[in-house]
């Protein structure tokens, strides 16, 4: 069978760690017939005693942690692990991004692997598409969050996707072989959470196929803060902008 592998970093998310397993056993579950999945867990500097609770909760799952020492951002996690994959993934595979804090509704998988089915090379999990909201957050913090994605559309050129930013991704296998022999094993430069929008923009100069599917982005199963810092981000947004005539 194909390989399914779904990757996830993360940073002091002890307390999201129990109800994050239970997710993957589910995921596990209900693909085991079409894929061996395997779950990659990039512990990014973690102080709290997330990768050691998380081998705990590993169980049977085919699971790998990778461990950095100290924090890098999640655009270096993200690079970890798809270099770790960059000799074992094959075209005809498939690669799940996604948040480790619990706000990836993983039945949203199940649409996305619909679209897979119309040929598309990518699939994003999308709040902004008809069907999809921001629920149980601040109004101030979807506004933020509405205006930061126009604008980085706008700013950078991006057309006909609606959210530009988010983890919760779904590509294939020669969509992830194919950045990585134009970039890099680790396909990604920038270390913040702007990686996403690089990442982005990467396939669209690949000219890979997109698609989205609708997400109820529900932040009441996360314990503690989202770790995005919004100026540390915005900053991140112009050194895209500087990079992305070279990519």
């Amino acid at each position: 069978m194909p390989n399914f592998y779904v990757i996830v970093p993360v940073l002091n998310e002890v307390g999201n760690l129990e109800h994050l397993f239970n997710s993957f056993q589910q995921i596990n579950a209900s693909f085991e017939d079409s894929f061996t999945t395997h779950f990659i867990l990039v512990d990014d500097g973690s102080t709290d005693g997330t990768g050691e609770k998380a081998q705990e909760l590993a169980g049977a799952l085919n699971f790998k942690l990778i461990q950095h020492e100290i924090n890098q951002g999640p655009g270096k996690a993200f690079g970890s692990a798809f270099a770790h994959i960059a000799d074992k993934v094959q075209n005809e595979d498939w690669v799940a991004t996604m948040e480790g804090d619990n706000t990836s509704r993983i039945e949203v998988l199940t649409q996305m692997f619909i679209r897979k089915e119309e040929g598309y090379d990518v699939i994003l999990a999308s709040p902004y598409m008809y069907g999809g909201a921001i629920i149980n957050t601040s109004p101030l913090r979807v506004f933020l969050s509405s205006m930061a994605n126009i604008f980085v559309k706008e700013f950078l050129g991006i057309h006909g996707i609606l959210t530009v930013s988010s983890f919760y991704r779904l590509y294939t296998g020669k969509t992830i072989k194919d950045l990585q022999e134009k970039y890099s094993p680790e396909i990604l430069e920038l270390a913040g959470f702007e990686c996403m929008v690089e990442m982005l923009l990467k396939m669209i100069y690949l000219e890979k196929s997109i698609s989205e599917v609708p997400l109820v982005l529900d932040t009441s199963l996360r314990v503690g803060k989202s770790k995005m810092k919004i100026i540390r981000t915005v900053r991140g947004y112009f050194k895209v902008w500087q990079k992305k005539r070279g990519w």
